[in-house]
């Protein structure tokens, strides 16, 4: 049966429980959950049918494993949409075309989010957590439609969409590191401490004018 809450097994990890919105990273999370009990490759190619009783005995005693996982992943309200499932496959199957779409639907969702990922710019005058957190939102998106060898292109377009001030970190950048294995989180943690160096030497300055503004004042 499926549940409406967490579940808690203490054979299995906590369980995160899709109640029909937010798909795209729940079946993430599933993946990662199958994956760590070793039962991704029953979902994700199912099994044949032998010539041999035994042997699909076997083979539908191991699928019931990954296939309860889903099953108890699922909230009750749409669970019986799942109910005449028999495989774990069929399950995913069911739950991705139903909530994310079938490959053509995918293929839109992708060029629609490439498109907003390379017309994304830094704004002049906002702080680089902004821009940051909108990047990171698209790419999550991507990432979530499984896109490939993203890193390398997520760092080129980023690092050529800042404003003028990061140049000279960005130069640093591209001299001392090999972008083939810089990750758009290690770009992300080089540019927020690049614009906190940044502040608090506008901060000082600023500092230094009032206070020589304020020795020049007449008592």
């Amino acid at each position: 049966m499926a549940s409406n809450g967490e579940v808690v097994c203490s054979a299995q990890p906590l369980i995160p429980i899709f109640k029909g919105k937010g798909y795209k990273f729940w079946s993430i999370r599933m993946r990662t959950l199958l994956k760590s009990q070793d039962l991704w490759d029953l979902v994700e190619h199912g099994f044949g049918d032998p010539n041999e009783e035994t042997k699909l005995k076997e083979n539908k005693k191991k699928d019931s494993k990954p296939l309860v996982i889903i099953e108890q992943a699922i909230h009750d309200s749409i669970f019986s949409r799942n109910a005449v499932t028999t495989t774990s496959k069929q399950a995913c199957s069911i739950l991705q075309k139903q909530f994310q779409g079938d490959s053509k639907d995918i293929v839109v969702r992708l060029r629609s989010l490439r498109c907003d990922f390379e017309t994304l710019y830094m704004k002049s005058g906002k702080p680089i957590v902004d821009f940051l957190s909108g990047a990171m939102t698209i790419v999550s998106q991507m990432r979530s439609y499984r896109e490939s060898n993203f890193d390398q292109t997520v760092v080129a377009k980023v690092s050529r969409s800042l404003t003028p001030k990061f140049d000279h970190v960005v130069a640093a950048i591209e001299e001392s590191k090999d972008l083939s294995m810089f990750s758009f989180d290690e770009l992300m943690g080089f540019l927020q401490a690049h614009e906190s160096r940044i502040n608090r030497s506008l901060e000082k300055k600023k500092m230094k004018k009032r206070h020589f503004k304020s020795r020049r004042q007449p008592p």
